[in-house]
């Protein structure tokens, strides 16, 4: 055997162990999927029937002054904070950031990239909006509202285009990184940022705990599979592309 053969054949099997491994993330991914979906299903009954409000009301309230609810715990800077932190969860600033990381991803050539974060916050929105119209669950009146709301309350929007967004966001950074601690800490980061947008918004009194936590789930879940449709879609790319170069060798 040649040493060009040789070369060849540990090519392909270093190809078939990368594919062996990105079928069981694959695998893994799905799993966990199915999972999240069975908890937000069962979340949602339970909202529905009303058996979390005890729950909510004991967060809530615990979160503000025994003698005057409308005054948060903590120092006053934490409502400042609160509020500058929610805003990374607003379509606003999500809009933006979405608009200019799908930009900068395309003009490096990048478009299925951009094309991808692009459409999981955009199919998000829809699902946040459509389900905010099937449950129909009014805004906490528990404490009074640090910030003005105009939209339902189940799933908590924030929550759920935080995860969407900025969790997808530290997996495209994860697959640019080089190094495993910066690959630890682009993910890191952008579960911190989606935990304190959630987090703010309970602190705010203008979410449900359930409700929040149901957006993240949600959120998480619809990322996963975004990924997953990426990941196969790139897979199948990368499939298509060796059958030619086989086919190209063989001729």
């Amino acid at each position: 055997m040649t040493a060009v053969q040789s070369s060849g054949w540990r090519a392909r099997l270093a190809r078939l162990k990368t594919r062996d491994r990105g079928e069981l993330a694959l695998l893994a991914g799905a799993f966990v999927f199915v999972l999240l979906l069975l908890i937000v299903i069962k979340l949602a009954a339970e909202v529905l029937e009303g058996d979390t409000l005890k729950f909510d009301r004991r967060i809530l309230l615990a979160l503000r002054n025994p003698q005057d609810p409308s005054l948060p715990i903590g120092p006053r800077w934490l409502v400042s904070a609160a509020l500058d932190m929610t805003a990374l969860g607003s379509p606003t600033v999500i809009g933006l950031t979405v608009m200019a990381v799908s930009g900068f991803l395309l003009l490096h050539g990048m478009w299925r990239n951009g094309l991808f974060v692009a459409f999981a916050t955009g199919s998000a929105f829809v699902i946040d909006e459509a389900l905010k119209q099937f449950f129909q669950r009014a805004r906490p009146h528990v404490v009074p509202h640090l910030r003005e709301v105009m939209t339902m309350s189940f799933p908590s929007g924030h929550a759920l285009m935080s995860a969407v967004v900025y969790l997808t966001l530290g997996a495209l950074s994860m697959r640019i990184a080089e190094r495993r601690l910066t690959k630890f800490y682009c993910m890191a980061m952008a579960m911190l940022i989606t935990v304190l947008v959630g987090a703010s918004r309970v602190y705010l009194g203008v979410h449900y705990p359930t409700d929040v936590i149901a957006g993240w789930l949600i959120g998480l879940s619809w990322a996963l599979l975004c990924w997953m449709l990426e990941r196969t879609l790139e897979r199948r790319a990368g499939w298509k592309r060796e059958r030619t170069e086989a086919e190209a060798q063989a001729d």
